[in-house]
């Protein structure tokens, strides 16, 4: 992957994350929840971008 593509979908998946942050009324723990989740996915995308962790599409949640 390019990195203008990986710096192109960091900017949308933040100002996304902006947007929604404040512009959508909801409680302030679902917004912590929301944003905690969104940050353990970019962080998992970017290391199996780099190649740290194998690919995510084989990784399994329970049986």
């Amino acid at each position: 992957m390019p990195l203008i593509q990986l710096v192109i979908v960091l900017v949308v998946v933040g100002v996304i994350l902006w947007v929604i942050n404040n512009y959508i009324p909801m409680q302030s723990t679902i917004k912590r929840l929301l944003n905690a989740v969104v940050v353990i996915a970019v962080i998992l995308w970017l290391l199996s971008v780099f190649g740290l962790i194998g690919d995510i599409s084989r990784i399994r949640i329970g049986k």
